[in-house]
């Protein structure tokens, strides 16, 4: 599947998350530790945050480490805010338009898991979108859509209500079974004030997610350590919705999971 990373905080050069660390998203792109494939190649992308409401979007159907602008981009670039994905495909061709993050307006957002029945279940879903949002859909993946989903559904007023109605339409429409007919979704998404991010999976094995906290007040997530070095982040709990602002986080049940939840302990996930 893929990886990710995402910070809030005073202004820094995106290579500070991407590039430098030990095992930085760049590394993670070649050499994941925590996922099914070591190697995410299938493109890349991030999306920044300075003045301007919008976040500005770069995306490339490249594998991570072989485009000679990222570090440089990434050394250049600074921002209170930003997004960025390394992908390897679950569904949708390697294109541009299927590289992450994707963005609408304010709004970011980047996805890690499967929807496996997706190409069952497409029409169906992309009927509950709306003319205007549908318009909008460019590539095809089941990421996009759980995007365009999410805004139907209300992300702008209530992003809890909106992920749990996301949920519920995948508990409906999807087979939502177990081992490769799980549902696994990672999503982390940002308005350009804060950032949002859950884990849920159908048969308790959700991709990976970790939260570390900086100095002035700062956030950084990402689906592996970025200094290889477990116990210093926290894993984030499935099923809670995080919104992390400077200096704060704060959480918010989901209900989706109590209606469908087996008895038993928990596993991470290597997804």
């Amino acid at each position: 599947m893929c990886r990710l990373a995402a910070y809030l905080g005073p202004a820094i050069a995106l290579e500070q998350i991407v590039v430098a660390p030990t095992h930085s998203l760049l590394e993670q792109s070649q050499h994941a530790s925590e996922a099914k494939l070591a190697v995410n190649g299938d493109g890349f992308g991030f999306a920044w945050y300075d003045q301007a409401q919008e976040p500005g979007l770069y995306r490339d159907v490249l594998p991570a480490w072989s485009d000679g602008n990222l570090p440089s981009l990434c050394r250049m670039i600074r921002s209170r805010l930003f997004l960025a994905h390394v992908r390897a495909s679950t569904a949708g061709e390697t294109s541009r338009v299927n590289c992450h993050p994707f963005s609408h307006q304010s709004w970011s957002f980047m996805h890690n898991g499967q929807v496996p029945d997706i190409q069952r279940i497409r029409r169906r879903l992309e009927a509950m979108l709306p003319d205007d949002l549908y318009a909008l859909r460019r590539g095809t993946t089941n990421s996009e859509l759980i995007f365009l989903l999410l805004l139907t559904s209300g992300l702008s007023e209530d992003p809890a209500s909106a992920v749990n109605k996301v949920l519920d339409i995948l508990i409906d429409q999807s087979r939502y079974g177990a081992g490769k007919d799980a549902v696994r979704l990672t999503c982390v998404f940002s308005d350009g004030q804060a950032i949002y991010a859950f884990r849920h999976a159908s048969d308790d094995r959700e991709p990976t997610l970790y939260l570390q906290a900086g100095e002035g007040g700062a956030w950084t997530l990402a689906s592996e350590p970025l200094d290889g070095d477990v116990a210093r982040w926290d894993c984030i709990e499935p099923d809670v919705l995080v919104r992390l602002e400077p200096g704060r986080c704060s959480e918010v049940k989901l209900s989706t999971w109590s209606s469908v939840a087996s008895p038993g302990s928990r596993q991470e996930a290597v997804a």
